[in-house]
This record gives structure tokens, sequence and C-alpha cells, in this order.
């Protein structure tokens, strides 16, 4: 061997270190089987993309509860500089899902299927062959079983084809019938400069937070500029907000009786009132508030009734629908709470029997978790969906609309609520 051949075999060649205590290993250099060393004996996190402080599943917080809580800075303070994929969406579902108001709401998953262990079970069609196979002597070569089924599975199959084009033609379908039938321009009016500027001013101007900006007279809802900032992007919409919005419901379907269907409102107090009496179900508590004197008109003579349902960190919607003779439950996370068709269907009973003096026959209403609803896809715009369940409905339009469009609503509600007007 040539000195140059040797020193290049020597330079290649990599002695094993009998103990690191002695032969302590410099931190700027590696040697070539560091890398492949490491990936083996080193646990590597399993979910890169997900901030490490959401896998602890922080607790909710109790400011959640109180008052207009914004979800953006409550991520950005669990996690600095980082803001998860989903908007906060699992860690919302985890809340809705631990609540104790909720225990029973059930969560989909996005894509509707769930997660756990699958269990292949492999079963022998033909004994004899597998005898024969189990014959063969080890050192004969033959193809692996997993090969084998490889190759089968990607052999052509012409059901595959044709359910292919099943599946497209049914899709071809869907939408078609997600297609509005309808005229929905007016739900979409854009902003003007003015508009957008005011709006700016109301969410971000300065000046004391206490200031009034409206107040609705015949309600005595005032909303300050601390009230109104919940309709920031990532902020969770209060009592205050929400109950204002329906009053501006109330008025245009009074103003526009031609373009509305005949509803009432009940305001976000209600359901708590009537669920969480002392004994649970409690009418007599909620009996004062549908007086005809109050009203001008009975609650069996509307079309549908709206009533939201906070779910201790979640709104829901539940409507009686008197006109189709139906409880609906309208969730964005797309559960179910099967306890609020029932204090509804108790309630109507009686609420109709008091005022009108008539008698519902409620077992023969259906009950109906509306499941083909638009889902909120962050942590924070459950309110703003329910609002526009009513919005919508109230009008007996389609809900064609989805999550991006909230940005716009936001807005959109912010300017209504200053013009105390609905358009």
């Amino acid at each position: 061997m040539s000195t140059d051949a040797g020193h290049l075999f020597h330079f290649r060649k990599r002695h094993r270190l009998a103990d690191d205590d002695h032969f302590p290993r410099p931190k700027h250099r590696r040697l070539a089987g560091d890398h492949f060393h490491r990936r083996l004996h080193e646990p590597r996190p399993l979910f890169q993309a997900v901030p490490c402080c959401l896998l602890r599943r922080p607790p909710i917080p109790p400011e959640a509860g109180v008052s207009a809580f914004d979800m953006g800075n409550f991520l950005s303070n669990a996690c600095p500089g980082c803001m998860p994929r989903d908007g906060g969406l699992g860690l919302y579902r985890d809340w809705a899902d631990a609540s104790k108001d909720a225990r029973d709401l059930t969560v989909a998953t996005r894509d509707g299927v769930g997660l756990g262990r699958r269990v292949l079970s492999r079963r022998i069609s033909d004994p004899r062959k597998a005898a024969l196979q189990a014959a063969v002597p080890p050192w004969e070569k033959r193809e692996p079983y997993y090969k084998d089924a490889l190759k089968k599975a990607r052999l052509p199959d012409k059901r595959l084809g044709e359910i292919e084009v099943e599946v497209r033609l049914k899709l071809e379908e869907l939408d078609e019938l997600r297609k509005p039938k309808e005229d929905l321009s007016p739900f979409f009016i854009p902003l003007t400069d003015e508009d957008e500027k005011n709006v700016y001013d109301c969410l971000y101007g300065s000046g004391s937070s206490n200031q009034v900006l409206v107040l609705h007279e015949s309600s005595n809802i005032e909303i300050s500029k601390e009230k109104i900032r919940c309709l920031r992007p990532h902020g969770w919409l209060n009592d205050e907000v929400i109950n204002l919005f329906l009053e501006l419901l109330k008025e245009r379907g009074t103003r526009e009786p031609k373009r509305s269907l005949k509803c009432h409102f009940f305001n976000t107090f209600f359901y708590k009132k009537l669920a969480c009496g002392k004994n649970g179900y409690d009418y007599k508590s909620v009996k004062r508030w549908t007086t005809h004197r109050k009203l001008g008109y009975e609650l069996i003579e509307c079309d549908k009734i709206f009533v939201p349902v906070h779910q201790h960190v979640h709104w829901c919607l539940a409507i009686i629908n008197m006109k189709a003779k139906t409880l609906q439950y309208l969730d964005s996370l797309g559960g179910n709470d099967p306890r609020v068709p029932e204090m509804l269907a108790r309630y109507i009973v009686e609420e109709v029997k008091d005022k009108s003096n008539k008698e519902i026959d409620i077992n023969s209403w259906t009950k109906e978790v509306v499941d083909y609803v638009p889902l909120q896809q962050n942590g924070y715009d459950c309110g703003m969906f329910m609002l526009k369940y009513m919005d919508f409905l109230s009008r007996g339009a389609s809900l064609s609309f989805g999550q991006e469009h909230m940005e716009y609503f936001r807005k959109r509600t912010v300017k209504e609520i200053i013009k105390l007007r609905a358009d």
C-alpha cells in the first residue's frame, strides 16, 4: 500500500471510543454516525406543528365566563410568538367538552372520522394453500406475503372506476343543492369607506373604554367601547352585544314584515332562567316574560322562536319551529345536547296552555339536530355563527355562509349596532 493510500485509509477509519467519560466528544464536532445514533435512541416530538404550550391543554381561564373574552390574546400569552394553525379550535373543543353545563355535548372531528387504534384481521381463505406455503423449506426464496397482497390490491378493479363516477355525480348534485336559490345580496352588502372608518374607530380608536357609544332605549341596553370590542377578531361575544343585535332583528321584522318571518327572539338569559331553577326546569321563573301586554302577540302566532343557549363557554341555538312543528338544535361545533329540546318542549306546552288556553300534542313534533349548518373552524367565532343562524333563518334564507365570512360579519355587526338598525 502506497503512502497516500495508507494515509487515506487511516483518515477514513473511525476508532470506537472505549469510554465517553475519558474521551469527551467536542461539542463542535460529530462523528459520522452521530445523527443516526441520535435518531434511534433519542425521543422526538410527536406533534411538531402544534405549539408546546397547547400540548399541555391549558384549563379554561376564569375570565372566559365573565365578560368578553379575547381568544387571540389568550393564545398569544399562552405561547408567545406563535398562533396554532387551527386558530385554537382543538383547544376550544376540549373546553366545550369539559364544561359542566355541556357535559353531554358531543363534538365531531373535522373530517367526521374518529381517532383510535385500528385492528386488522386476516382470514385465510384456503387452508390447503396455507399449509403448502408453511411446508416450503425456509432456504427456498419466495415472495413475502405483503408484496403478494400489494400486487393483488393494485389489480385494476372495474368496480372502483364505477364508484369514482358515482362519487363525482353525487358531489355535483350536492353542489347544486348548496347553490342558493334566493337572492342573498342583502346579507353581503359591502361596507363603504365611511363605514370602515367608523368601525375601526369603535374597535381600535382612542378614548375611554367606558364611553357609551349607543343606547337602545326600548331595551335599555347600552354599548360602551369596552363592550363592543368583543367584535374584534378572536373575541368572544358578550351578552350585551348579542342581546342588542337580537333587538335589532326584532325591529327589522316589524319594519319589513313581507321580507321576514314572524319570529320571537329570546335574550341570552332566558334559557338559563328556564333550565337552572332549584329543581332544574322552572317555568314560573319565565312565565311573565311573554305576556300579551309586553309582546303584543302570543308565541303560538309565531313561525319561529329563537332561543340562544350558552353552554358555559360555547354559544348554540335552539329553535321552536311552530310552523313546521319541530324542535331544532344548531351547534357550530357539530354537537348535540338532548336536554335543550326536552326543556323547550315542556316550555312551549305550558306556555301555550297558559297564554292561549290551547293544548299542543308535543309527541307528534320532531326533534332535529340540524347537521347541515356552517361550522366554525377556530375557537372564537361561535357567537357570530349563532347570530348569523338567526339573521338568515328569520328571513327564511338558507345558511349560505361560512368561516370565510366571519371577519366581514363582525364589521357589519359593529356598523349595525352603531346605527341601531339591522339591514
